[in-house]
């Protein structure tokens, strides 16, 4: 086994912080505790051991390390699987990590870019200024005198990463097969959609398109300001940005000196959201508040700053169209129609039943509903509406946990900035308006002169689709009355057969009854022929009788 070195790591580690804990009452797990009970024996007296155990989780996995840090945070989004303590103690992880020394920063930027550092900036801090777990961030100046920051890749971190998805995916397995939290967890899935998110931030090449394109939907804005990517010294392991000097959005003393509207500010963070969503189909879903700045200029009109574009959301056309739907309906307590949409969209079975749905619905949002619209937590209440729906199988979205994670984000942030925030009189204008434009008239129009290219070009193929139409419906046709006769054969056939086996039942009762009476008895097997017949006839029918049965 290639990863048995690590595997063993983190089983000291397990039973360093007694995460056994997590095994009480499962399937299994007083087998696996005993298991680990050797690895427990020196740290019996450890404190490490002591604390809740969902503390205990969260040191452990900051000494596993930056890969175990990351999906913790992951995983702390799935609050439709996690128990509420559990998930915000998870969504404490902090990312410090310490910053690599070697190579140097020098040594990494010539064998990225071809040329020496020198040749490009006319300063280079060779200390980093911060540093997470896949990559550290340096300041400098290009030749041409404009302030920027180099991002660089940690040397070695995707054979790091490849290793530890191999075990997280081996334990997740073994979680999931084995426990019945494994199976309410599905942390196979979790494993699944956090290597799709780790994958694409070790390509900063990946981050910088993400951020042109967010840059490019917010041109102008007065909401959000994206900084400038550097091409032409930006690679896989290397990327290089406009230095941005903005206030950090968790600095609130800070806001306040510079007299920066808070109120203006929380409900600026949710129209950007909103418009990403339903506007742009292009959001940010790593929007933490380590990754947001707030611009010095216009404080009464203040202006986000968004860095970090390593992980995008995106929704299909459906999901879009589905989602807004469900928050209309859930904003008209129109339970029958979220049941409905659910179904419709593909979220839940088909078969589901849509009163029972609809009855789980109306028992989670209600009781919320009770309060006033400014004290209910519009993410929280999707959270609660994803695990009932949970409950009738839902499948996950991987979308729509990037959505969840972000809308948690951006309304933790929202109120932490003015406790007031009522999100829910924010986000209603952009659902109208959405669904005022998908009905209008012209939209229609506009979707109608997008396609009709593409009806033009297929319109010189037509005559063909047309013919070759007709002939699969005569080749299915003449298919369905073949059919037709091999099962009226077949029933023939069968029913052939069965007159034969009662017949031949009938004759061996007769046989039986006849061989009671001595008389014919030994007529019967006094006469050669007639016995060999009866004999050969009673196999016969016997044979049929069996086919039959098969």
């Amino acid at each position: 086994m290639s990863h048995l070195p690590r595997l063993i790591r983190v089983i000291g580690i397990i039973a360093k912080y007694r995460l056994d804990d997590f095994l009480v009452d499962q399937p299994g797990g007083s087998f696996l505790r005993a298991a680990l009970l050797p690895a427990r024996l020196p740290w019996l007296f450890s404190s490490k051991g002591k604390g809740s155990r969902n503390q205990r989780l969260r040191l452990a996995m900051e000494e596993l390390g930056p890969i175990y840090i990351k999906f913790g945070q992951l995983l702390s989004t799935r609050r439709d699987f996690l128990d509420q303590e559990l998930a915000d103690e998870l969504q404490s992880l902090q990312d410090n990590v310490p910053p690599f020394e070697k190579p140097g920063v020098e040594e990494i930027i010539a064998k990225s870019l071809g040329q020496p550092a020198s040749d490009i900036f006319q300063e280079l801090e060779s200390r980093s200024f911060a540093s997470a777990s896949v990559a550290q961030v340096h300041k400098a100046k290009l030749m041409s005198g404009e302030e920027v920051v180099v991002k660089l890749l940690r040397p070695g971190i995707r054979e790091v990463v490849t290793a530890d998805l191999k075990l997280l995916k081996w334990i997740a397995r073994l979680i999931e097969e084995r426990t019945s939290l494994g199976k309410r967890l599905h942390p196979v899935e979790v494993v699944n959609d956090y290597e799709k998110v780790i994958i694409d931030e070790l390509n900063l090449q990946s981050e910088g398109a993400n951020a042109s394109q967010l840059r490019r939907n917010f041109e102008n804005s007065p909401e959000l300001y994206v900084p400038k990517i550097y091409w032409d010294y930006t690679r896989r392991d290397v990327l290089v940005m406009e230095r941005i000097h903005g206030i950090p959005v968790t600095d609130v003393a800070a806001l306040v000196e510079a007299g920066v509207d808070l109120k203006k500010l929380a409900e600026t963070g949710v129209e950007i959201f909103f418009t990403q969503v339903f506007e742009h189909n292009f959001f940010h879903a790593d929007m933490h508040p380590g990754n947001i700045f707030v611009s010095r200029e216009n404080p009464q009109n203040p202006q986000y700053i968004a860095i970090d574009c390593a992980i995008i959301g995106t929704l299909s056309d459906d999901d879009q169209e589905y989602l807004a739907k469900n928050l209309l309906a859930i904003f008209k307590r129109d339970y029958r129609k979220v049941a409905e949409l659910h179904v419709e969209c593909g979220w839940v079975p088909a078969g589901t039943r849509i009163g029972e749905f609809e009855s789980a619905m109306r028992s989670v949002c209600e009781p919320i509903f009770e309060k006033p619209l400014k004290d209910i937590s519009f993410a929280h209440l999707l959270v609660q509406l994803f695990r009932t729906a949970g409950r009738f199988n839902m499948e996950v979205q991987p979308s729509l946990v990037l959505l969840q994670k972000t809308l948690l984000n951006i309304e933790g942030l929202g109120r932490q900035l003015y406790p007031e925030l009522d999100l829910w009189q924010t986000a209603l204008p952009y659902l109208e308006s959405w669904n005022s434009k998908r009905l209008n008239p012209f939209t229609l129009i506009n979707k109608i002169g997008e396609e009709l290219p593409n009806w033009v070009d297929q319109l010189p193929h037509l005559p063909v689709m047309v013919l070759d139409a007709i002939s699969q419906s005569r080749q299915l046709q003449r298919l369905n009355a073949n059919l037709a006769e091999l099962q009226q054969q077949q029933l023939e056939r069968e029913s052939r057969r069965h007159r034969r086996a009662v017949t031949g039942g009938i004759l061996a009762l007769l046989l039986a009854a006849a061989s009671l009476f001595e008389p014919l008895n030994s007529w019967v097997s006094g006469t050669p022929v007639i016995t060999a017949v009866l004999t050969i006839t009673g196999v016969f029918l016997l044979s049929d009788l069996l086919s039959f049965k098969r």
